[in-house]
């Protein structure tokens, strides 16, 4: 049998013989104009996209859209793809995708272990293992997730697909087992996780919100700083294929890979709860060098895109020596402890504390004028009230993120006037404008607050309150500075509210207020896409370390529970 390309060159060159026989015999009026349009077909002629996952209607773009040039008609089809893949691959007039591979001269085909690794990336898509945000399991192994898929041993869970998924799963594990992989529509997956716990989604890295809870695969993360896309496991990745001697130059002038996650539309964002450099943890900084509250956690810090602190007291040239039994309440530090956040990376500092003002006006003038002489970036509080209120705008990335903050438990005395320096104070009217006005100018808006302190688990109702009202708002975080006793969690749709994040630098060592959350936020392509809740605990009333896993589980059972999640069936 002849080639199929061979087949369609022979029927044009007999069209080519018919039409001269018609022109010899008079219709010379309009036949040389039709027999150069025939000479030209193979290179014109009109071919239909056919293929087993369709273009529908674009996604917004990911990457620069690839153009397959190529000057003669080529035939191709492919593995299984993601819709929102195939959207970016833009191919001219004369390519036809068809459904058979027999029938195609090349496929973009998933690149396998087994396969030649020299093999051309055209499409490196990342996959995420996602649970419920209330779940306490924090790591899965591949080795796990792939017996689970194939019916053997699950512990303790099932996993939860889309239908897209799951066919491109298929060509990489073999046919899922229906006991134990669960398919539903891809706007379901959320909804069913938390309906069911123990469900672990597989879900394409775009598609990850606050609510979902990623989980560490083989010790990695698509949520990591230094993440790798090559060395994760849950890549998949699809090259071509040659299944003819056609020459094809379609993917020799490829620039870009196309991916759905790129590195420079990445920012990570810590935010902490109270700092305060004085008594006991002023005292051990004196004694162990000025990083000692650094030494387990420094790498935290310093790892994020942005870091935050909430320093609660004023820096003075003639604060009076750091002595552990002093009394009383009044607060400063010593100028030199500001080494500490510059050792741990911080680059915005909150200024929405009590105690900021403790030795009056002038320590706070002069630390922000430290501040500033130092680069670090300050909200919530300034030289007057228009200052305090203004919010911090920061551009990472192609994130833009507002971040806004208020004093709402006082005292009074302490807070900004138009002539007097100090916190800003809450007003729920001024920073609903504050945030309609961050969100039409195309910011994520952050709010923190310095909120009334209570030493329990949830916060008094009006904090629960004015948190939703400030989501309601807009504001995708709202996060509470003042809990030296940390609090739960809520949401307001895909707005996270953590209602107090517990002490970051401060001595206290009873029992529940050594437990602290670093809550660590990740941004994406302009969305806010979810936290990883990072917990420590408090050494020797000056060192924070990382819980261990026994430590970590206990705490996050405690806080999911008084959150009312371990009985919610869903969001």
């Amino acid at each position: 049998m002849l080639p199929r390309k061979a087949l369609i060159y022979l029927l044009l060159l007999g069209s080519l013989i018919f039409i001269a026989i018609l022109g010899v015999s008079g219709c010379n009026s309009y036949l040389p104009g039709t027999v150069s349009t025939a000479t030209s077909l193979p290179e014109d002629e009109p071919l239909i996209l056919n293929t087993d996952s369709p273009l529908k209607e674009k996604l917004p773009s990911l990457t620069p859209p690839v153009i397959l040039p190529t000057n003669f008609p080529v035939y191709l089809s492919s593995d299984p793809l993601p819709e929102a893949a195939l959207s970016h691959l833009s191919v001219r007039d004369n390519v036809e995708w068809v459904a058979n591979e027999e029938a195609a001269d090349y496929s973009l085909k998933i690149i396998q272990e087994t396969n030649d690794h020299d093999q051309q990336t055209v499409i490196q898509w990342v996959y995420a293992i996602a649970a419920a945000f209330p779940t306490i399991q924090d790591e899965i192994s591949l080795r796990q997730v792939i017996d689970c898929w194939r019916g053997m041993e699950c512990d303790g869970f099932r996993l939860l697909v889309s239908e897209e998924t799951q066919s491109i799963f298929t060509v990489l594990w073999g046919i899922a087992d229906p006991k134990s992989v669960v398919i539903v529509p891809a706007e379901q997956l959320l909804e069913k996780a938390w309906q069911e716990r123990d469900l672990r989604a597989i879900l394409p890295f775009e598609q990850l919100e606050p609510r979902w809870k990623v989980l560490r695969v083989d010790n990695n993360s698509p949520l990591d700083q230094n993440f790798s896309i090559n060395d994760y496991a849950l890549t998949i990745q699809w090259g071509w294929q040659a299944n003819s001697n056609e020459p094809f130059d379609g993917f020799s002038d490829l620039q870009e890979v196309v991916t759905n996650r790129l590195a420079e539309k990445f920012t990570s964002l810590i935010l902490t709860g109270t700092t305060a450099l004085v008594r006991q943890t002023a005292e051990r900084m004196e004694v162990n060098g000025l990083d000692y509250p650094l030494k387990d956690i420094g790498d935290w810090l310093r790892g994020a895109d942005i870091t935050h602190v909430s320093n609660e007291v004023s820096f003075y040239e003639n604060c009076p020596p750091a002595v552990p039994v002093r009394g009383g309440q009044r607060f400063c530090a010593s100028p030199q402890y500001l080494e500490l956040f510059k050792l741990a990376g911080v680059d915005v500092v909150e200024l929405t504390g009590n105690h900021l003002l403790d030795w009056g006006s002038e320590p706070f003038l002069f630390t922000l004028d430290l501040y500033d002489q130092n680069g670090f970036l300050y909200y919530g509080g300034g030289r007057n009230l228009e200052e305090a209120r203004r919010p911090l705008l920061i551009h990472h990335n192609g994130n833009r993120l507002a971040i806004i903050g208020c004093n709402r438990a006082g005292p009074e005395n302490i807070w900004a006037t138009d002539d007097q320096p100090g916190p800003a104070p809450c007003d729920m009217k001024v920073l609903e404008e504050e945030i309609n006005k961050a969100v039409n100018d195309g910011y994520l808006p952050i709010v923190t607050f310095q909120h009334y302190e209570v030493e329990d688990f949830m916060p008094m109702n009006l904090t629960l309150q004015e948190f939703e009202q400030t989501a309601q708002m807009g504001a995708v975080i709202v996060s509470g500075s003042q809990a030296h006793f940390a609090h739960g969690f809520g949401f307001y749709k895909n707005h996270f509210l953590h209602y107090g994040l517990g002490n970051l630098f401060f001595d206290q060592m009873f029992p529940l207020h050594r437990r602290q959350f670093i809550d660590r936020h990740i941004f994406y392509d302009g969305k806010y896409i979810g936290v990883e809740l990072l917990t420590a605990m408090l050494e020797d009333y000056a060192r924070p370390r990382p819980m261990t896993q026994e430590e970590r589980a206990g705490m996050l059972e405690d806080y999911f529970r008084v959150s009312g999640w371990l009985e919610m069936e869903k969001p």
